[in-house]
């Protein structure tokens, strides 16, 4: 069998105000109950794995849960800026509708164009790309045939997983990532790369 690396990439937990749509952006926001206990259930379902290595986002919603499961493993999490979620500027920690409500027409423009609109201070979808994708092939190069935990966030990891399907950025949404789930890449060496779960 060829070999390969596999990553396992999940999604942080619940947070505090998931029961509003909102951007929380690179906003530091706290998990809740719930979020800490999908965590737990991870840790229980990656108990067989083999995992040798784990990298995260920085933001605390992030390395809490790669501490929680790094731990069954002994393995020291790595934290990396670059796989923060997108920077969504003036609008961090505002809800959808507090959103529509005051910049109507950005909001418009946004939806009709989510690769390239900048929300004002912000990153557009291909700024994050570009600092996410690079993240991931390192990882798969330092850790050629072995298994590795990723935690990131909703936007990065449908970027990750589009990326590794060949499908575009406008495709975003057509992927869904709740909070607490799973998803497996396998990358060879021949540049493939094959999703052997998707949002479990």
């Amino acid at each position: 069998m060829t070999p390969h690396t596999r990553i396992y990439l999940i999604r942080h937990g619940q947070v505090a105000g998931y029961d509003q749509p909102r951007y929380n952006g690179q906003a530091d926001v706290a998990l809740t109950d719930v979020g800490v206990e999908q965590y737990h259930m991870l840790k229980e379902r990656l108990l067989d794995a083999g995992i040798s290595a784990c990298y995260s986002s920085d933001l605390s919603r992030c390395t809490t849960g790669a501490e929680i499961i790094c731990r069954k493993f002994g393995i020291e999490p790595v934290a990396r800026r670059e796989l923060r979620e997108l920077n969504i500027g003036v609008w961090e920690g505002l809800t959808w509708l507090e959103i529509k409500a005051k910049w109507p027409e950005e909001w418009r423009a946004r939806l009709a164009d989510l690769v390239n609109y900048r929300v004002p201070e912000g990153e557009r979808m291909l700024d994050v790309e570009a600092r996410v994708i690079p993240v991931i092939k390192e990882i798969v190069d330092r850790h050629k045939g072995q298994e590795v935990l990723v935690v990131g966030h909703g936007g990065v990891n449908r970027i990750v997983l589009l990326n590794a399907i060949g499908a575009p950025l406008t495709a975003m949404f057509n992927i869904e990532q709740n909070y607490g789930c799973l998803n497996i890449i396998d990358y060879y060496a021949d540049g493939r790369a094959t999703v052997k779960l998707l949002n479990g």
